[in-house]
């Protein structure tokens, strides 16, 4: 991969929660690079940390600090090694996390190439490129439970491979500042579903 990531790019590239970045760098579980005087959002991750820091989050505790330190020893001792032992009867697959890192990285390289910002344009609210669709609104819809037969029907411009797009993107670039609302990113209410709760109490 030989890039470096921010935190939020570790984490859509990785698969996990960006907090869980954050708390892997905070307990020093990988170490980040900064330049001096940069913010926290400035703190990067090499290729190797972000593979240590997906393994650290799927294995949970199952490995004491002591094996944890070992393992990340020999993943290092060999960098493309498909399985490393963590103790006596636990083995690691790294190459599939390492796989699975690989394809978010190629997925985010794409949806890079395919979003576009320009003043002119929603006043440079992120787009696919060739259309006004806001990628971060279609990733909330997506959030939100939309499915992605609504979304492709009511944006038809897009197709099926713009969706996952929107996902990791927006994943890799959080929206800075106050959450903009649906009328903001461009999007409209359809229907309104008023649900009335009953005043008895529950048994």
């Amino acid at each position: 991969m030989s890039r470096t990531f921010t935190p939020a790019e570790a984490a859509a590239v990785a698969g996990v929660d960006v907090k869980a970045v954050q708390n892997a760098i905070d307990k020093r579980i990988v170490i980040a690079h900064s330049r001096p005087g940069a913010i926290r959002s400035k703190r990067t991750l090499t290729d190797l940390s972000v593979l240590k820091v997906k393994i650290w989050k799927e294995m949970g505790g199952a490995l004491t600090p002591e094996r944890r330190l070992a393992l990340f020893a020999e993943i290092e001792r060999q960098p493309r090694a498909k399985t490393v032992k963590a103790g006596e009867y636990l083995i690691v697959d790294v190459g599939a996390a390492r796989k699975d890192i690989e394809k978010g990285v190629r997925d985010l390289a794409l949806a890079e190439a395919e979003i576009t910002t320009s003043k002119a344009v929603l006043g440079g609210e992120p787009v696919f490129k060739g259309t006004r669709i806001p990628v971060r609104l279609v990733a909330a819809m997506l959030h939100d439970g939309a499915s992605e037969a609504e979304i492709l029907e009511g944006y038809p411009k897009l197709d099926g491979r713009h969706l996952p797009m929107a996902r990791v993107w927006s994943a890799a670039h959080p929206a800075v500042g106050r959450p903009k609302t649906l009328a903001d990113k461009g999007g409209t209410i359809r229907s309104k579903v008023v649900l009335k709760t009953s005043s008895k109490p529950s048994a």
